[in-house]
């Protein structure tokens, strides 16, 4: 058992131990970040997170992404495939899986693939554009689901535009209504992934993400829009990636972001540290030299392909071998390492982790939170 693992399981077995906990892991990583950047040989794979993609099948045509278009068009993994890549995990100790897409509801074995987590031990969330979840809630939850993360785009006609599909801001609406009338957050955690992008860079966008998740009584999380996944597209003109003119703009939203941490702390999921990075994130991109911690993931395409992190790193696929014999060979240890030192496109998938974990930028951002957030 990994020391994150026991941790795990302490901190739901006595949740008052959970923050001191998560500080105490942290600080762990942050030491071992530092030994890295010395002896790169002690930076290993250790799997938290196993991110599935179980279709590429989608019911919408999302503007920064290509997914439903061009992106491993067709590809869906089959129930037994997934299958055994639990059996693999659950094996292996792997705490996670999170079923992805594409659109993860339209995969017709998505509830067999829920209980199989349950079943085997392995925790399991889902990222969906929830615009059918009403109808597969209760299926869902009766076979172990009970955590959603669900990407936020804007009201009404931002997110309709955003989308591509005119009414499905009013059919998200309406899901969210009848699943919540099921489920309250006791029974099943929401979490609102913000999409970050010069289209939304306004304090109005932020009140208005706010007030949903009171609505819907989920969390928020930060997306900062990506410059280097290969199933995102960057829009016409490259309309949703920042500038550097717009600068003053970025630091007035996350300012307003570190005033609701202040006053609402358990509603935003990154530290204000994390938040405090965001700016830099948004504008220097591949700039941002902070060492990647992606030897805690692994990322399974729908076609079955498996890589290290979501951007690069292939290291095999599920339709020619098992997971089992991926995790933890002397490849998935090297691409651990790669990640880590930045032999990669350098993007700023698991941002908030990462500055978290790395410590001259935890002491950095930490600073620029306190300076900038409200007395």
């Amino acid at each position: 058992m990994t020391i994150e693992s026991l941790a795990r399981t302490v901190a739901r077995a006595v949740p008052a131990t959970a923050p001191a906990l998560k500080q105490g892991y942290r600080a762990s990583e942050r030491m071992l970040s530092g030994l890295g950047g010395t002896w790169p040989g002690l930076i290993r794979a250790r799997t938290e997170k196993i991110t599935i993609a179980i279709t590429a099948h989608c019911n919408l045509r999302c503007r920064g992404c290509r997914y439903g278009r061009d992106f491993m068009p067709g590809a869906q993994l089959p129930y037994e495939i997934v299958e055994r890549l639990i059996e693999d995990a659950a094996a292996a100790k792997v705490p996670a899986v999170r079923l992805y897409g594409g659109e993860p509801l339209l995969h017709p074995d998505v509830v067999r693939m829920v209980e199989a987590s349950n079943r085997l031990g392995v925790g399991c969330y889902m990222t969906t554009n929830a615009l059918i979840l009403d109808r597969k809630i209760e299926a869902l939850h009766a076979a172990g689901l009970r955590k959603l993360t669900i990407g936020y785009y804007g009201e009404g006609g931002a997110f309709d535009d955003y989308v591509q599909r005119p009414g499905r801001f009013d059919r998200l609406i309406e899901s969210l209504t009848n699943t919540r009338r099921l489920f309250g957050p006791d029974e099943l955690e929401i979490q609102l992934n913000f999409l970050l992008s010069r289209r939304s860079a306004t304090i109005a966008a932020v009140e208005q993400v706010r007030a949903f998740a009171e609505r819907f009584d989920a969390r928020i999380h930060m997306d900062v829009v990506h410059y280097s996944l290969p199933y995102f597209q960057e829009g016409e003109d490259r309309e949703l990636q920042f500038r550097p003119e717009d600068r003053p703009a970025v630091d007035r939203v996350i300012d307003h972001m570190l005033a609701i941490k202040a006053s609402q702390p358990e509603l935003l999921t990154e530290s204000a540290a994390a938040l405090a990075s965001f700016a830099d994130w948004a504008l220097l991109q591949e700039e941002m030299r902070v060492p990647c911690d992606a030897r805690k993931l692994l990322w399974v395409g729908a076609d079955g392909s498996v890589m290290l992190c979501y951007v690069t790193f292939p290291l095999g696929n599920l339709h020619e071998k098992r997971l089992s014999e991926i995790l933890y060979n002397p490849a998935h240890h090297q691409a651990a390492r790669d990640a880590f030192q930045l032999h990669c496109p350098n993007c700023h998938c698991e941002a908030a982790s990462r500055i978290e974990k790395h410590g001259p930028s935890f002491r950095k951002y930490s600073a620029l939170a306190a300076a900038r957030s409200p007395a």
